[in-house]
């Protein structure tokens, strides 16, 4: 059983934040939801969640992967010195750390794509191009403890390889 933490936010994508954290739980990991505060965010759908921890709970663990999904929310927690330290802490100890869409913003932020082969979104193509990535624009990409997709429906071959990965 490995430890998971799946980043939550407001406008994160709905199903990004969804089907990562029930997939892994389904495998029998120890999935937890994290957000700056204990509240209820709505996501870019309208859905409405709560976090099961804080960062500032959880800010000295250590986690066998992280999750970033997409929607706005990762153009917020980009801004947080705290959550950026814990990307590129988990980053830097070989964690892994799977990103949809437009979660590699948060990834470019804490400087750990340039060399990196990368895919996201096309909306941040030149973002992820400038910070140094390989930008691959495939619908997933693995890359060492880097595993990307660039949408929804991307992120399925994504999390299938991460549960295999992370066995």
């Amino acid at each position: 059983m490995k430890k998971i933490v799946v980043l939550l936010e407001k406008m994160v994508e709905d199903s990004e934040f969804l089907y990562p954290y029930f997939r892994l739980k389904e495998e029998g990991h120890d999935v937890i939801s994290v957000a700056p505060e204990n509240k209820v965010y709505q996501g870019k759908g309208g859905m409405s969640f709560s976090p099961d921890k804080t960062f500032a709970e959880i800010k000295n663990q250590e986690f066998d992967a992280v999750v970033i999904p997409g929607g706005y929310a990762p153009d917020i927690w980009r801004r947080d010195e705290s959550i950026v330290a814990f990307i590129k802490k988990h980053v830097d100890s070989g964690k892994f750390i799977a990103s949809i869409c437009h979660g590699p913003w948060l990834m470019i932020s804490a400087g750990i794509v340039k060399g990196r082969k990368i895919t996201a979104s096309h909306a941040i193509k030149d973002d992820l191009v400038n910070a140094g990535a390989h930008y691959e624009g495939k619908d997933w990409v693995e890359d060492n403890n880097l595993i990307t997709s660039t949408n929804p429906k991307t992120m399925l071959p994504m999390m299938k390889r991460l549960v295999e990965k992370l066995k």
